[in-house]
């Protein structure tokens, strides 16, 4: 929990109880349904929460924003900006029943409204979103044509609608963009200097 303090010493009294309560949740949860590795749970903050939070660093969704996380598993990085945006709308999606079902019962402990828990695939959604958030499901030339056909074509953000995926080394993966594709990338320790980060980026590309 020290992470979160650390880098968001603003939040509210709301927002650290919840930001809190996950350590017990995900222990809890984790150890019937297994979402994180059984060694990685103790990194629960830096590996996971404060992981998904990087994309509040970048972008800041205005109120009102829908996003999709595309493969949320447990609940990340829906869960922990869910927290951060509450006037935005997530829909959380995986095709693995159990892992919908942690990520739903952790969403209404913490008294989430904001966010929508889906058994499926995003192919099959009629909804439209602002942006389609992601960490570790799939590489870029899989996740763009997902993406596209979800994105809503009305913009209401400083960013273009569009991808923002959570990566680990992107060189391989980059040569599967198209050359015209918009694309930013950030590496994470631009935002946060712990040397987990080092290997890590986001990586936003144009719908």
């Amino acid at each position: 929990m020290e992470y979160i303090l650390k880098y968001f010493p603003q939040l509210t009294i709301q927002q650290r109880e919840q930001f809190a309560k996950l350590d017990a949740l995900y222990q809890d949860w984790n150890a019937k349904i297994n979402v994180i590795s059984r060694k990685d749970i103790d990194n629960l903050y830096l590996h996971h929460i404060l992981h998904s939070l990087a994309i509040e660093q970048f972008i800041t969704f205005k109120s009102g924003t829908s996003i999709l996380d595309l493969g949320t598993g447990g609940g990340f990085p829906g869960i922990p900006l869910a927290i951060m945006f509450p006037d935005c709308q997530f829909t959380l999606i995986d095709s693995i029943r159990k892992k919908t079902v942690v990520a739903q019962a952790i969403a209404e402990d913490l008294g989430l409204i904001n966010v929508k828990v889906v058994v499926g695939r995003a192919e099959e959604l009629k909804e439209k979103f602002d942006f389609v958030v992601t960490r570790a499901v799939a590489k870029v030339d899989l996740l763009l044509p997902w993406t596209r056909k979800v994105l809503s074509q009305k913009h209401k953000n400083v960013y273009p609608n569009g991808l923002i995926a959570l990566k680990g080394n992107l060189k391989e993966e980059l040569k599967l963009l198209k050359k015209h594709e918009y694309k930013e990338i950030v590496q994470v320790t631009k935002y946060f200097n712990e040397p987990y980060f080092e290997d890590k980026f986001i990586l936003y590309v144009q719908g």
